[in-house]
């Protein structure tokens, strides 16, 4: 589903999200302990990316160890100390992939207009990108943890415009969530609610095409 103030002519840059966009998690393996442990699948999760948890580790204001103890922490009285840990350890620790259409089309985006990843992400970040051999996918990445704001703050796409050099109004913003995306489309810029490669390719059609 694309949103959109106005698209009668071609952005300037692309804005895209990493995580469910670019980059997804093997979850099979946490899957496993929680039903080991006897908890509903997502259990983990669901302790693990509570605000009072996951903000301050993507505003890079603790780091992945103290995440992890946090989530221990919330666990407590479901499950063992010793299971917690291992339940938040395996979170934070799952492998990823990257999807190669998504990367392939960003590449191609690339060679004709600046590309700002977007993230909500970590100070492992860096790390992640290279592991995944996109440490040179995009222009530029504006991290949320590095600039200690996060989507949908508008600040962060404020910055992620600048990077680009780009006003507001002239740029794609791609994402996952929802919400994110409607903030983009309310400080101006046209918006891809992402759910699968076939999302990007019309907004993109005018690019690809060329």
């Amino acid at each position: 589903m694309t949103i959109s103030k106005t698209f009668k002519s071609p952005f300037d840059a692309v804005l895209c999200d990493l995580d469910n966009v670019i980059r997804f998690y093997d979850t099979s393996q946490i899957a496993e302990l929680e039903r080991a442990a006897g908890l509903a699948e997502g259990a983990t999760a669901e302790v693990a990316y509570a605000p009072e948890r996951d903000l301050p580790y993507l505003l890079g204001k603790i780091s992945q160890q103290q995440w992890v103890e946090s989530i221990v922490l919330g666990l407590t009285g479901q499950v063992s100390e010793v299971r917690a840990r291992e339940l938040g350890t395996a979170l934070a620790t799952a492998p990823f992939w990257a999807d190669e259409a998504v990367v392939a089309l960003l590449r191609r985006v690339r060679a004709h207009m600046p590309l700002v990843l977007v993230t909500n992400a970590t100070l492992e970040l860096e790390d992640d990108l290279a592991s995944l051999g996109l440490a040179d996918l995009a222009d530029h990445v504006v991290s949320s943890a590095l600039v200690g704001v996060a989507k949908p703050d508008r600040k962060i796409y404020e910055i992620a415009a600048e990077r680009a050099g780009v006003a507001m109004n002239r740029c794609l913003f791609v994402d996952d969530r929802l919400e994110n995306v409607e903030a983009a489309v309310a400080f101006g810029m046209t918006g891809v609610h992402y759910r699968e490669p076939a999302d990007l390719r019309e907004p993109l059609s005018f690019v690809l095409n060329s």
